[in-house]
């Protein structure tokens, strides 16, 4: 059976898809179908984490009555107009059982009406003549759709090039009972969230731990990323360095042999000159990571794929390079700001869909990029930079990635909330009635080497909040503001940064930015 031609089928009904829809439904787009295969949404979030306990911060309790700044204490939260559907009235756990994200989901599909065919797996993808996408289900029904937008989150594990590694139990497979593992010696491998999150859950009945990989351990408090090691999931770290049996190894598992007496595993140390020594376990663990699936593809519009072929490689726009109108939403719009900003995150995700929608209706709907008009005088657009960068959450979640837009044509202005950089820096933001003069990005962004800097080392210099000259050198997350003309960024400009993130005191944060935007609009600089 053949199905009618659809506007956007979108694959996968988690948080991403369920996203995407939501906006669509909520602008009348309704020429479009949502495909899961499970018989709910958010079918991930039964499964995973493996140990229950999410990452992503949930804080009702923030002081504010402000929806919008309270979204950047609020990570699970997908974007709506109304306050029931805050993941915040569900649970005042800071860190939530994943159920409670299954049943948030559930009913943010059932209130905002979205369109989701359950139980309805995605078997294969392929070109149709017409030029669009035939995307057949397990039943043999083929949904034909212009575009095609792919929400399916990494949903096969990484397993890295070891021989022998199918000796070892994968994350997705492995046993979280840990009466399981009693007086075992237990490699983990892998360093992030997943692998330590399972060290910590076996460190009561295991004889010893050992967690290893090629490269040091991240930690997500230094580095600003939240996929590094959170400081939920360290307290393996305390047991290695109190000499407590466990222990981290910074090297290459060069291969995995299994015999009479468990696993023999040959490892070459990286800071010990590539020592290789051989280690015996009685079980090995595979926490690695995730990867995209492509094999629904056929080869006519399979994806290209990137980063150990983990991700599909994407544009500006979120389209696949390879695959015209093949775009993607979600997790794996993290091939975009890969461990540098929070796009592999609900929190960071949620503002990335919000702007494929404002990309897809720009690019297929003649729609503008949603703006207010202003006057083009500095006094004007820095008090509404100064009001964005106070209360913005999506500058806040997503910085560096997303930026508030100001175009100036004439004697008029117009604000543009939250374009990705590249796409407005490559595409733009000009329409046929605002030929664009002058763009003034404005983004949240920490200073370019703050993963060098221990943020608890009191003896590390930092600049003074009220030293507007040395602003570029700070480290924190601080407002930056950069000039572009004629396709080239000709001045840049940070607001310094500030404790409490207010960057609102007339004389060291609006007369300086006041000042900035004059000599610009004058054509003092560049």
């Amino acid at each position: 059976m053949t199905a009618e031609m659809l506007d956007y089928l979108i694959i996968g009904a988690g948080p991403a898809g369920l996203q995407l829809a939501a906006l669509l439904e909520r602008d009348g787009r309704r020429d479009y179908l949502v495909l899961e295969s499970a018989a709910a949404p958010g079918a991930f979030f039964t499964r995973f984490p493996r140990h229950r306990r999410l990452i992503s911060i949930n804080k009702p309790h923030t002081g504010s009555d402000d929806p919008e700044l309270n979204l950047r204490l609020d990570w699970n939260s997908l974007l709506s107009d109304d306050p029931a559907l805050r993941f915040t009235r569900y649970t005042e756990r800071y860190f939530p059982h994943a159920d409670v994200m299954v049943r948030y989901l559930a009913d943010f599909a059932a209130a905002t009406g979205v369109r989701v065919r359950y139980g309805s797996r995605v078997t294969r993808v392929s070109r149709a003549p017409d030029g669009g996408f035939a995307v057949s289900d397990q039943t043999g029904t083929v949904h034909r759709a212009r575009r095609v937008v792919v929400a399916t989150g990494v949903s096969q594990p990484y397993v890295p090039p070891i021989p022998g590694v199918e000796h070892a139990e994968l994350y997705t497979e492995m046993s979280v009972d840990p009466r399981d593992f009693v007086d075992q010696r237990v490699l983990v491998i892998g360093k992030g969230n997943s692998a330590f999150e399972t060290a910590d859950n076996l460190m009561e009945t295991t004889t010893l731990i050992h967690v290893a990989g090629p490269g040091p351990v991240r930690m997500a408090w230094r580095t600003h990323y939240v996929g590094h090691l959170r400081a939920v999931n360290n307290n393996f770290l305390d047991t290695y360095q109190l000499k407590s049996a466990n222990a981290i190894l910074d090297g290459h598992v060069r291969e995995i042999a299994r015999d009479a007496d468990g696993y023999r595993v040959v490892f070459s140390f990286s800071r010990a000159d590539e020592v290789t020594k051989e280690l015996r376990y009685d079980r090995v663990l595979l926490c690695t990571g995730f990867r995209f699936d492509a094999s629904i593809f056929d080869d006519d519009c399979r994806p290209a794929l990137t980063i150990d072929d983990r991700f599909p490689a994407q544009t500006a726009e979120w389209e696949s390079v390879s695959v015209p109108n093949l775009f993607f939403a979600g997790t794996l719009s993290q091939e975009r700001d890969f461990k540098r900003s929070t796009s592999g995150f609900i929190h960071g995700f949620r503002y990335g869909v919000r702007a494929l929608h404002h990309i897809l209706e720009r690019r297929y709907h003649d729609e503008p990029w949603p703006a207010e008009k202003l006057d083009a005088d500095a006094e004007p657009i820095a008090d509404a930079i100064i009001e964005r960068v106070n209360r913005s959450s999506g500058l806040w979640q997503q910085f560096g990635v997303l930026a508030d837009v100001v175009t100036v044509a004439g004697a008029n202005a117009r604000y543009h909330e939250e374009v990705p950089v590249e796409y407005a820096t490559r595409i733009g933001l000009a329409t046929a009635d605002h030929p664009v003069e002058h763009a003034f990005f404005v983004t949240l962004e920490y200073g370019p080497e703050h993963d060098r800097v221990d943020p608890f080392d009191i003896s590390v210099r930092r600049v003074v909040q009220d030293a507007v000259g040395q602003a570029h050198a700070a480290a924190y997350l601080h407002p930056v503001v950069r000039h572009h003309r004629d396709g080239r960024v000709v001045a840049v400009h940070h607001l310094t940064e500030n404790l409490e993130n207010r960057w609102n005191r007339p004389d060291v944060h609006r007369a300086p930015l006041v000042a900035f935007l004059d000599r610009c609009l004058d054509g003092a600089v560049g």
